[in-house]
């Protein structure tokens, strides 16, 4: 879908169709949407009188323009020189602390209702919260061209015939000519960022088959020659040398090689420790010796959903130009159950020296980081982030699709998360992380062990920190995050969310306004 930034008058736009927003409890319209009523002969007003659109937030009302001056039927009004043949109110509900993400998901919903309008093409829409809401016009517009790009996404689909449905187009139209730069620089932005989103939901919802270890790096280094970032991957040869015997036994069972991807963001002049993302990149988990059941193992393709939102994330950096040094490791490996694969019992060495002793094959990402964690160390860096589709704990703990599990060694780097979260709408809640939460993973064979059975979130965290040496830290479980079984919101399709991508951009750009 093409996003484009115009000034003028909405009612002009010749589209087919025009979008606007009213606020609960408002009876007589104003601004655009008062324009448009105008235009429709108070058929807005009389919508309202009438008790059939009260403003409550998400919901909708469609508009028929009369043409040619024919007799109005059912929903019609007086076209009032309208080029566009509809007209859809939106709801903002109530203008009391009306917020960024109210706009996002306002936008978000007149996206989806459009897409499911017969022969609608294209759009254009007002800024939304950027009047009598008084937000920024770049904020504002920002959250538009996110919430219109996130409703708009479509899964690739594999069948015989192709999926011509939805919108190609929408025009942001801001009518005052002073707003317009700023307008059109949200716009840019929001467009970006759920860009971004859509290529970290496009990774997770790709099937295991195609989307291998190696296929992975491949787009990842595609996606960092597209947009300006350094690409560096390592290859099994790479790995060993560089002594990650803790990635590599997962990997051992697999006949698709692990493949580790560095991606680089250095601004020309950026000298400062950089900061650091890992995502957890199993491309498919089957358990290993420790075989999950068949269940839901379909969809273990999700197990690189860490690495997927990394990926996206540094696609929104790189095109967006923050200025500051991030780089962004996604160690990707398949977990296979064959005749070569590690098993529980086995001792294991990673980078750091430590040895890891596996009780379950099933624990792997927490083994894939320990090394991914361990290669961070050498760039010095401010802070490092990890995020891994790690337990079916954090689900039972925090629910499904609300938050995310945040465990953290630095309170500062938890603050900086839990307000990114916040403001992005990629939310997070904090877990403890005290000492006792170790015994469990202490073993008599090693230094630690992989997995501390039914003791919990926090234990499988404690032991990624075993090899979080000389920076702050953290961890965020997304588990139960990154693939949705049905639509969440207007904003959220059935399949992949891209959970994490809007999270990881904004708490970049708070360390690089803090630089």
């Amino acid at each position: 879908m093409e996003l484009r930034v115009e000034q003028g008058n909405i009612a002009e736009s010749d589209v087919d169709l025009i979008v606007i927003n009213l606020f609960a409890g408002v009876t007589a319209p104003g601004g655009a949407t008062g324009a448009i009523d105008r235009a429709l002969n108070g058929a807005i007003s009389r919508l309202i009188a009438q008790g059939d659109f009260s403003g409550e937030a998400e919901t909708t009302a469609l508009l028929y323009a009369r043409a040619n001056g024919g007799a109005a039927g059912d929903g019609e009004a007086d076209s009032g020189g309208l080029r566009a043949p509809r007209v859809l109110i939106v709801g903002l509900g109530s203008s009391e602390g009306f917020g960024l993400g109210q706009i996002r998901r306002t936008a978000a919903v007149a996206a989806q209702a459009a897409a499911k309008l017969k022969g609608v093409k294209s759009m254009a829409t007002i800024v939304h919260g950027a009047g009598i809401a008084g937000h920024d016009a770049d904020a504002a517009a920002q959250e538009v061209a996110l919430g219109t790009v996130l409703a708009s996404y479509r899964a690739k689909r594999y069948g015989r015939k192709e999926d011509d449905s939805g919108l190609t187009s929408c025009s942001v139209v801001e009518y005052s000519a002073a707003k317009l730069e700023d307008v059109a620089r949200g716009v840019t932005r929001g467009e970006a960022i759920g860009r971004a989103v859509c290529s970290a939901r496009d990774l997770v919802n790709e099937p295991a088959n195609l989307l291998t270890p190696v296929e992975m790096a491949a787009r990842a280094r595609a996606m960092a020659s597209d947009v300006g970032l350094e690409c560096t991957v390592l290859d099994e040869a790479a790995m060993e040398e560089e002594g990650m015997g803790i990635l590599l036994a997962v990997s051992q069972g697999s006949v698709n090689p692990a493949q580790f991807v560095i991606l680089e963001h250095a601004p020309a002049g950026s000298s400062e420790a950089p900061l650091i993302f890992v995502g957890k990149g199993i491309t498919f988990d089957t358990g290993g010796i420790s075989l999950k059941r068949t269940g839901g193992m379909w969809a273990m393709k999700d197990d690189m959903g860490g690495a997927a939102a990394v990926i996206g994330a540094m696609e929104a950096i790189g095109r967006l130009g923050v200025p500051r040094r991030v780089i962004g490791i996604a160690p990707c490996v398949e977990n296979m159950p064959d005749g070569e694969a590690f098993r529980p019992g086995d001792i294991v060495t990673g980078m750091t020296g430590k040895t890891a002793e596996i009780i379950s094959t099933d624990a792997e990402g927490r083994l894939i980081l320990a090394d991914a964690l361990a290669y961070a160390a050498r760039f010095d860096p401010d802070a490092v982030v990890d995020l891994a589709t790690l337990t079916g704990a954090i689900g039972t703990a925090l629910g499904i699709h609300i938050r995310a599990g945040l465990f953290s060694n630095d309170s500062a780097l938890e603050e900086n998360l839990m307000a990114a979260a916040d403001h992005s709408g990629d939310l997070l809640w904090p877990f403890p992380m005290d000492a006792e939460y170790e015994k469990p993973i202490k073993s008599d064979m090693a230094e630690v062990k992989n997995s501390a059975g039914r003791s919990g979130v926090s234990s499988s965290a404690k032991f990624i920190e075993h090899f979080t040496e000389g920076y702050p830290w953290a961890h965020l479980d997304i588990a139960n995050m990154v693939l949705a079984d049905s639509r969440i919101n207007a904003e959220t399709p059935k399949g992949a969310t891209g959970y994490g991508v809007r999270l990881l951009v904004e708490l970049a750009e708070r360390y690089a306004a803090a630089s």
